[in-house]
C-alpha cells in the first residue's frame, strides 16, 4: 500500500485548506485514542483510523497528509478550513450533523464500561452512587453518561490516554468508552491487566450515533460522496478486510 507522508505541525499552521483538490486532501487525525490512532516512538500517527485514510485516499487517487488535532478542537477545525476531512473515530450523531456532514459509517463498535477486577461494582442504581467515572470529555460517552447516570461523579478528561493513567493510578472508579478501544488500547496493555470491560454493551442510536464516519463540511457534498464510495470499494476488494485483520479479532465494520 502507498505510503503517505505525515505532515509536520509547521507546515499544517502554514496550510489554509480551501477549496477542495481531488488530488491533494488534509486529514484531521486524533492521534491519541490506541487502537485507532496513536503516535508511535519515531513521532509518526498510526493506527486503524491512519491506515483506513490512507486507503481511502489511495482508492480516491488523492494525495493525503494526515494533520493532528486535539479532540475538543476536532470539529472548530474542519469549518475553519485547517483540514478537508476527519478521520478519527467520530461517531455520526444528529447533534454533529448540525455542524458538519458525514460519509457512511467504516465501522462501529458499543459503549462499555470498565472496572478494577474483583472490585465488585454493579451497574445498578446503588452500585454506582457515588462512584467516579473518568470519561473523554466531549465525546458520545459523556454524553450518554451524563445523561443516564446522574448519580456518578463524573471527571472528565482531554485524551483517552488521560483516563487510562487515572484508573490505573485508582484516582476513579470507573470507566466508559468504546469497547473495543479500552480493550485493545488498555485491557490487552500491561497496564490495563488488572482491569475488565463489565455489563451490557450500549449502542442506542438517540447517544451513540448509527457508527463512525468520515466527517466534511456541510458545502462539500462531492467529497463526503467520495469517501462513502471509497468504503464501499474498500469493503468489496478486501483491503478494509486486510486492515481489519491487523488491529482486531472480529470484523468491527
Amino acid at each position: 500500500m502507498k505510503k503517505f507522508l505525515i505532515t509536520a505541525v509547521a507546515a499544517a499552521m502554514t496550510f489554509t485548506a480551501g477549496s477542495v483538490s481531488a488530488e491533494d486532501l488534509r486529514i484531521g487525525v486524533e492521534g491519541a485514542y490506541p487502537p485507532f490512532s496513536s503516535i508511535d516512538t519515531n513521532g509518526n500517527v498510526v493506527g486503524f483510523d491512519i491506515d483506513i485514510a490512507n486507503a481511502l485516499c489511495e482508492e480516491m487517487k488523492a494525495n493525503c497528509t494526515m494533520v493532528v488535532q486535539d479532540w475538543d478542537g476536532i470539529i472548530p477545525a474542519l469549518n475553519a478550513k485547517k483540514y478537508h476531512a476527519i478521520i478519527a473515530s467520530m461517531s455520526i450523531t444528529e447533534e454533529r450533523k448540525k455542524k458538519v456532514d458525514f460519509s457512511e459509517k467504516y465501522y462501529n463498535s458499543p459503549a462499555r464500561f470498565l472496572r478494577k477486577k474483583g472490585s465488585g461494582i454493579e451497574i445498578t442504581a446503588e452500585g454506582m452512587k457515588g462512584k467516579s467515572v473518568g470519561v473523554q470529555r466531549g465525546t458520545i460517552h459523556d454524553v450518554f453518561l451524563t445523561a443516564e447516570f446522574p448519580e456518578t461523579e463524573i471527571k472528565r478528561y482531554g485524551t483517552q490516554d488521560e483516563a487510562y493513567l487515572d484508573v490505573a493510578a485508582g484516582r476513579v472508579d470507573l470507566l466508559i468508552a468504546d469497547s473495543i478501544a479500552m480493550d485493545d488500547g488498555f485491557v490487552k496493555t500491561p497496564a490495563g491487566k488488572d482491569f475488565e470491560l463489565f455489563g451490557p454493551s450500549y449502542n442506542d442510536p438517540k447517544y451513540f450515533g448509527v457508527g463512525a464516519g468520515i466527517a466534511v463540511r456541510k458545502a462539500d457534498t462531492e467529497l463526503r460522496d467520495r469517501f462513502s464510495a471509497a468504503i464501499k470499494a474498500i469493503r468489496a476488494n478486501g483491503v478494509y478486510k486486510a486492515i481489519n485483520d491487523k488491529y482486531f479479532d472480529t470484523d468491527i465494520y
